[in-house]
């Protein structure tokens, strides 16, 4: 058995990017930007936070920066992790949509063995290789769309692995009430045994 080692990582990127942008599907612009943790995290924040470390990793980092005004992080350090008022869900969509097309054709111009240095990271490990890069970035992107899963479940009950496929136990609202309340049972008795 044979396999694309780089058509395998960019395909688990795609899954992790489809899956971010469609925990959008259905949101008022309110519940796409509203913080729903004590730290502010959001589903619209997800996307953008997700578009602007492609581009450091796919762009700067391989000597193709992307054009794009850089964020100001000395001013904000979490400017990428929500979307401003001047910032439409389009805008951000539509970002990180481009920003996927710049990183494939980083992804597809060079070798897994292309090594690169990401400008951010500490400088006594910066180098790193594109196959490093790679996972590294489908790691974080599906680390973000399992929180988005867990913040659209909290904004409307909307869950599952992707559109095409649940990956639930059940469909049936009664069983998850059930479940939750064993589980709220369990964690009585471990408590108090």
């Amino acid at each position: 058995m044979s396999s694309d080692q780089k058509a395998d990582l960019l395909a688990y990127l795609q899954m992790g990017r489809d899956t971010l942008l469609w925990k959008l599907d259905g949101l008022s612009e309110y519940d796409a930007r509203r913080p729903l943790t004590p730290t502010g995290t959001n589903l619209l924040g997800l996307v953008k936070h997700s578009a602007h470390c492609e581009i450091g990793y796919f762009g700067d980092t391989f000597g193709r920066p992307y054009p794009v005004q850089a964020l100001d992080y000395d001013a904000d350090p979490n400017a990428d992790m929500y979307a401003t008022a001047d910032e439409s869900r389009t805008d951000i969509i539509d970002l990180y949509r481009a920003v996927w097309a710049h990183s494939n054709e980083t992804v597809n111009t060079h070798a897994l063995d292309a090594v690169g240095r990401v400008p951010f990271w500490p400088a006594e490990r910066a180098d790193a290789t594109l196959h490093q890069l790679l996972i590294h970035m489908a790691t974080e992107t599906h680390r973000h769309a399992g929180h988005a899963d867990i913040l659209r479940e909290l904004l409307d009950g909307a869950v599952g692995l992707r559109q095409s496929r649940s990956n639930m136990a059940s469909d049936d609202p009664a069983f998850w009430v059930d479940y939750r309340d064993k589980l709220a049972k369990l964690a009585k008795e471990a408590d108090q045994g």
